[in-house]
């Protein structure tokens, strides 16, 4: 029998019993608190029973908006990186404040950044986008039906704003252009939404 001819494994189902992977937390402590990231330096137990140190960082959580214009094209954005020193190609986004909904981020950050209010939105899913090293979780939403308007900038804060299609970004992407994970994650949810593979329920604002 050709390798080919094997049966293909079965997907793992992650809500499978996990009790064997599992890394349990000894001790906690907060090595430095900034103005919205955490550090923090964890002794966890291992499943074999011995200890393991756990370094990561504790993040607010965040959004991405994936906002469609009226020709198809996207609204974009050029920013500054400081740690890894460039000017990236991005969806809007941003963290949610204290208490702050995912919805009620989205269109703060979107008007905010970019001077778009729209008049749907649909939440696609989330992302887990560093799961190595930090806490941070990212809800992508999808914004439909954009008038635009006067944008507010936060104090500090340097953005472009421009509008492409996805076949642009994917060039871009391609090339080593756009590298920003969440974007080229909200380029994927975007092409099977167009391809009617993954619906979104939207609701107006």
């Amino acid at each position: 029998m050709s390798r080919s001819d094997l049966p293909a494994a079965p997907l793992p189902d992650a809500h499978l019993p996990d009790a064997h992977l599992r890394e349990e937390t000894i001790e906690s402590n907060t090595v430095y608190k900034g103005h919205f990231i955490e550090l923090r330096r964890d002794r966890v137990q291992l499943p074999d029973g011995r200890e393991a140190a756990r370094e990561y960082v504790v993040h607010p959580g965040a959004v991405m908006i994936v906002a469609m214009l009226p020709d198809g094209k996207l609204v974009m954005e050029r920013q500054y990186r400081y740690p890894v020193g460039q000017t990236m190609i991005e969806f809007p986004a941003g963290k949610l404040d204290a208490g702050e909904g995912g919805l009620a981020c989205a269109q703060r950050e979107l008007w905010e950044e970019t001077g778009y209010k729209a008049r749907r939105w649909a939440k696609a899913g989330i992302m887990h986008p560093v799961i190595g090293y930090a806490t941070e979780i990212i809800e992508i939403w999808f914004a439909d039906e954009l008038t635009l308007g006067e944008r507010h900038l936060d104090d500090g804060e340097f953005l472009d704003v421009f509008s492409a299609t996805l076949s642009e970004l994917e060039d871009w992407m391609r090339d080593g252009q756009l590298t920003d994970v969440k974007t080229i994650v909200g380029m994927m949810w975007l092409s099977k939404f167009r391809a009617g593979a993954w619906p979104l329920q939207w609701v107006s604002a």
